[in-house]
């Protein structure tokens, strides 16, 4: 498959109101009108095909048509500044798969947490098998080990691009069968963007941290992960297409905010999804909260409007943190264009 085919297959959209949003996710706008276009739904047998492929159950969002698979680095020990947290704070990867708008062909968007010497091997792996790098950037600052992310993308059949994927990261830890217990239960909890199973526990979120107050600040409801609390919020505001699929908070558009820690001594780490014009407010935003802007890059290629991510992390009491990211989502769905401001 050639990037040229990508791109063209790609269907350019204005700013289109949407709704449609998974249990495990939260629409920024609420009861908006759909699109003209419907995504089609992946039948039982093409969400069988992925399973199969990466020995692994995965969750489907019905909502958003959009069976996505968690890919944890269990294998891991990564701390930050010194402190131990755990790997759903922000160190797992996933690979999502819906169809395209017309229902011709389907789409196939990943995320996979790397150490340095695997990112070249996996690229390598990934042209190999007939898939395409769309992204490698950091999550973080001051991490150990340094943790790199690289987004994966193809187009085609679900079963032939569920083999694909699964040739491409067969060699690597991502591999759920490589993974500790070989990963191969589902998770119910499983969202797109920065997911991972949850770690086994004597204590979780909803023991560290005062979970009702967090919701009321941020004016959404968190999944408990594991030892981790996780907001994910869908950008519902606006239709945003690549290589010709409705990118949805399931198949990773949308921000996120994690909580590690305790309630009065927190981790946060995130991720914000903007439109170009939205991206100096989101990072004043976080800054007049002390947040730390970690990294400001792209996830996909060829998207229509074109989407900015923004990487950030904290540190203090939860409720402190949480106002952060509640006053960096009052940024968006302001009404503006993709375009600069002047």
């Amino acid at each position: 498959m050639k990037r040229r085919y990508f791109l063209q297959s790609a269907v350019a959209a204005s700013a289109i109101p949407v709704c449609g949003v998974s249990d495990n996710t939260t629409s920024l706008t609420a009861a908006l009108p759909k699109p003209a276009g419907i995504t089609p739904a992946l039948t039982t047998a093409e969400q069988e095909a992925i399973s199969a492929a990466l020995g692994k159950k995965g969750t489907y969002n019905e909502a958003q048509a959009t069976y996505s698979v968690s890919l944890p680095r269990n294998d891991l020990k990564v701390s930050l500044k010194d402190e131990p947290v755990p790997i759903p704070f922000g160190f797992g990867g996933w690979v999502a798969f819906k169809k395209t708008l017309d229902g011709k062909k389907t789409v196939m968007m990943s995320d996979t947490v790397l150490l340095e010497a695997e990112v070249n091997p996996l690229i390598d792996a990934t042209h190999a098998a007939g898939l395409e790098v769309g992204a490698i950037h950091n999550h973080f600052f001051y991490e150990q080990p340094r943790i790199f992310y690289m987004h994966l993308h193809g187009m085609g059949d679900v079963a032939e691009l569920a083999n694909k994927y699964a040739n491409a990261i067969r060699n690597t830890k991502l591999f759920p069968a490589n993974q500790p217990g070989g990963g191969a239960t589902a998770n119910p909890a499983a969202q797109s963007g920065n997911t991972s199973a949850p770690s086994p526990s004597p204590q979780t979120g909803k023991e560290f941290f005062d979970l009702p107050v967090l919701d009321e600040i941020t004016k959404y409801k968190g999944v408990v992960n594991g030892p981790t609390y996780k907001y994910t919020v869908g950008r519902d505001d606006v239709q945003i297409v690549a290589m010709g699929a409705e990118m949805t908070a399931a198949i990773g558009l949308n921000s996120w905010a994690s909580f590690a820690g305790k309630q009065d001594a927190a981790h946060i780490a995130g991720d914000i999804a903007m439109l170009e014009g939205e991206v100096n407010d989101v990072v004043k935003a976080l800054r007049k909260n002390n947040l730390e802007v970690v990294a400001l890059h792209h996830h996909m290629l060829g998207d229509q409007p074109r989407t900015v991510f923004l990487h950030y992390y904290g540190r203090g009491p939860a409720t402190e943190l949480a106002k952060g990211f509640r006053a960096a989502l009052d940024q968006l769905g302001k009404g503006k264009t993709g375009a600069m401001k002047h």
